[in-house]
């Protein structure tokens, strides 16, 4: 039953505005090795070995703030280091937190995320 894999209440989906849907596309591709799952020019489905966790939804601007999207890492240098290569903005270097250490980033439409991973 597909009401089995979803929590009641969890963050089941989550979209990102984007202005260049192929840009972005390139960016999480190179930047997380996400795969995405196409329905037209205006959308993208990022794809799970689950299904969807989120798309990305073409849109004529990018509002910077609101929620703060953070990733896990097992690696968060090797992150770190991909995001840029991918041609993200570092908006801060990676810092430690009770618990870990991590990183902000905004992707090529602003979007700001951070990534974290444990000590």
């Amino acid at each position: 039953m597909a009401q089995d894999r979803h929590k009641h209440h969890a963050i089941d989906y989550v979209e990102f505005a984007v202005t260049d849907m192929a840009e972005a596309k390139r960016f999480y591709a190179a930047a997380f090795d996400w795969a995405f799952n196409d329905y037209g020019p205006g959308y993208a489905g990022i794809r799970t070995e689950a299904g969807e966790a989120g798309g990305l939804c073409l849109s004529p601007s990018v509002v910077p703030g609101g929620p703060l999207i953070i990733l896990y890492s097992h690696d968060l240098d090797t992150s770190l280091t991909s995001v840029r290569q991918a041609g993200g903005r570092i908006t801060m270097e990676p810092y430690a937190f009770p618990g870990g250490r991590r990183f902000h980033f905004q992707d090529p439409s602003n979007n700001e995320l951070a990534v974290w991973s444990e000590r």
